[in-house]
């Protein structure tokens, strides 16, 4: 790899952790169908289950029993499902078996990486230690670290301030509109990664990411020709905020 191109690319990449680099929704579906079980009713397909985990606990609650915040009985069935969810975080919950070269890659590379996720510290620290991950990633940034979750850009800002980086010298890989705007407005490049879970909503096509990869190995390619963003976009939002990413 030549010197220009090292010198062309980002500084450091930060990962979204459920649906980009850990696979979580075996056990945060196996704690909604529970719930549904020891009510009486039937468990709901894996598939329709696991598109809902970037939503968190509004999404997971939402689709298994139809109820929405500010809805009677959501809270409640909101604290039994993360309560559930923590119980068992890491009966299924497996890095993706593809992402694993690619961070040996960036260890090699000397390229920092980092996590951003609106998971909250209570499940994603205990979480990123037990898979092996705390003592490799350079920062992690959870949901309540600082006032503001994503779509914000302020866990964002967060992550390359620890990094003593301007923000324009990171990319940011998601699997979530919210990960895309909330790179976008931190003038971060932005990438999808679609073997996430990436919602119910607009296709990611039209989320306005920089750029989309079908698959972890496609990443290192990626990286190595990224250029550091050049425009800083300041626009912030006031997302909802969610104990789970």
């Amino acid at each position: 790899m030549t010197t220009e191109r090292l010198a062309a690319r980002v500084r450091a990449v930060l990962f979204d952790l459920d649906g980009t680099l850990i696979d979580s929704a075996p056990d945060l579906a196996g704690a909604c169908n529970e719930m549904r079980v020891e009510r009486g009713l039937a468990p709901l397909p894996y598939a329709d289950l696991r598109r809902m985990v970037g939503s968190g606990a509004r999404g997971m609650v939402g689709v298994a029993f139809g109820v929405v915040p500010g809805q009677a009985g959501y809270e409640a069935l909101r604290d039994e499902f993360l309560a559930r969810y923590e119980a068992r975080m890491t009966r299924e919950t497996r890095i993706f078996d593809a992402m694993v070269p690619v961070l040996a890659w960036l260890r090699d590379e000397g390229i920092p990486w980092g996590i951003v996720t609106n998971k909250a510290t209570r499940f994603a620290a205990p979480l990123v230690a037990w898979l092996g991950l705390a003592d490799q990633a350079a920062t992690l940034v959870c949901g309540d670290t600082v006032a503001h979750a994503k779509p914000h850009p302020a866990p964002l800002l967060e992550a390359a301030m620890r990094l003593k980086l301007v923000p324009g010298d990171c990319a940011y890989v998601g699997d979530d509109r919210r990960d895309v705007d909330a790179g976008r407005a931190a003038a971060m490049r932005t990438v999808v990664a679609t073997w996430g879970y990436l919602g119910a909503g607009d296709a990611p096509e039209a989320w306005g990411a920089d750029h989309l990869i079908a698959r972890p190995d496609e990443l290192p390619e990626l990286i190595g020709v990224l250029p550091i963003a050049a425009a800083v976009d300041s626009r912030q939002r006031s997302p909802s905020r969610s104990p789970l990413d």
